[in-house]
């Protein structure tokens, strides 16, 4: 049986969703997925200049990649969120879509959330990095 736990630390401050730490049994399957883009199956951007639909979808391919291997959302112990922004809201804006997804639905796990200038496709303002268990499918 696999197993994580997350925790957050009672004498740190008290985080907006996430985990300050996760900790994976040795032996464990890890994932380590590649970044998870706001494109559709042909390639097209969706959401173009809109954060909460790109985030959507950045969620939607995350999930769809996870299933492909035997894992899914709520397997997810540690993630990087890119947004483009060098404001505080646009980032907010992600960071609710994620609290809502089930991304966050087995607890919160840790997580980065930050700004950047831009990232690998015209118009793309969300990237999600990840790494999740694959729980071992024997009973």
């Amino acid at each position: 049986m696999t197993t994580s736990h997350r925790t957050v630390v009672p004498t740190l401050f008290p985080p907006p969703g996430y985990a300050h730490a996760a900790l994976v049994e040795a032996g464990t399957k890890l994932a380590f997925m590649a970044g998870s883009v706001p494109l559709d199956p042909e390639g097209n951007l969706v959401g173009e200049g809109d954060v909460v639909r790109q985030t959507q979808q950045v969620i939607a391919n995350l999930d769809e990649a996870l299933r492909a291997i035997g894992s899914d959302l709520t397997q997810v112990v540690a993630s990087t969120v890119y947004v483009v922004s060098d404001e505080p809201g646009p980032l907010s804006e992600a960071w609710e879509v994620i609290r809502a997804s089930d991304l966050l639905a087995k607890g919160p796990h840790t997580s980065t959330l930050l700004g950047t200038t831009c990232l690998g496709y015209v118009g793309q303002l969300v990237e999600i990095t990840a790494t999740a268990v694959v729980p071992d499918p024997r009973p």
